[in-house]
């Protein structure tokens, strides 16, 4: 049960990445549209996606495996591997309501996986 939390881990991690390479096409100026979205980071993005999707759906959606509720309790924790990916790649700044924020998510993930016979 681990190794596929931590495939689900990976997985989010693979998403979040993408996002950040697809805020970072969207930073720069292309001369046209066709280049706005045929470019290397915003393939490369949707690539990462498509990895992610995919070892979502072979490691998580299985009931042996996560499970279909473990799976999409484990999406909101893209939402903090962005936030720290942000604030390494972009300098964002990470303010206490964040901070709150992510801590309700990752408590909240605990509290399912904790009440969850592994």
């Amino acid at each position: 049960m681990y190794k596929y939390f931590l495939m689900m881990l990976l997985a989010e991690l693979i998403a979040s990445s993408s996002q950040i390479f697809l805020k970072m096409s969207s930073k720069k100026s292309y001369l046209s549209t066709i280049r706005e979205y045929l470019n290397c980071l915003v393939i490369g993005g949707y690539s990462l996606l498509m990895v992610s999707m995919v070892i979502t759906v072979v490691f998580g959606y299985n009931k042996e495996k996560l499970g279909y509720m473990g799976t999409v309790v484990m999406e909101p924790i893209s939402y903090v591997f962005v936030l720290i990916l942000s604030r390494i790649v972009f300098k964002e700044k990470i303010s206490k309501r964040k901070i709150v924020g992510m801590s309700l998510i990752i408590c909240g993930i605990a509290v399912f996986f904790l009440n969850k016979p592994m």
